[in-house]
């Protein structure tokens, strides 16, 4: 992969396809290819040695572990980490599309620094409707992401329906 790249952020638990059309038709527009951050989110109450295990092993390039902890926590939902991660692969191919798929397990100002320090072509960062609705990202994270990101922020939201 060459071109530049859009970086689509996302939770695993939540539908991980929510935003993937609008990303794959700006990826087109712009004759970019798009890279694809699965977010794992741990549940607040969980330990907090639990916690910054994780985010050390974040920080340190381990996507193997963060994959490991989606896993792990898709496994009790009976899903599988593979199948999303093919899902999504999937629908970037069809859509004319080449794709890589990362994981991290760390806070996502965090994930989406690292993310950006290890992949210089992203020259613009997509927020799924699953991470910007519902609280699910603070205005006080929202504001320090712009301000690691150095390139543009796109925070996308679901379409409200009329009752």
């Amino acid at each position: 992969m060459g071109k530049k790249q859009l970086l689509f952020v996302t939770y695993h638990d939540e539908n991980v396809e929510a935003g993937l059309s609008y990303a794959l038709d700006l990826a087109k527009t712009m004759n970019d290819d798009i890279s694809i951050l699965m977010l794992f989110r741990r549940k607040a109450m969980e330990k907090f040695e639990d916690y910054m295990a994780a985010v050390t092993f974040a920080e340190e390039g381990e996507f193997k572990t963060a994959r490991e902890l989606i896993r792990e926590d898709l496994k009790g939902k009976n899903e599988s980490y593979e199948e999303k991660a093919g899902l999504l692969m999937k629908k970037c191919m069809n859509a004319g599309i080449a794709a890589d798929i990362g994981a991290s397990a760390a806070d996502i100002v965090s994930a989406v620094k690292n993310h950006l320090r290890q992949n210089t072509k992203i020259d613009m960062v997509l927020l799924s409707p699953a991470v910007t609705n519902n609280g699910n990202i603070s205005s006080k994270e929202l504001n320090r992401l712009v301000k690691i990101a150095s390139r543009p922020i796109v925070t996308m939201s679901k379409n409200s329906q009329i009752a």
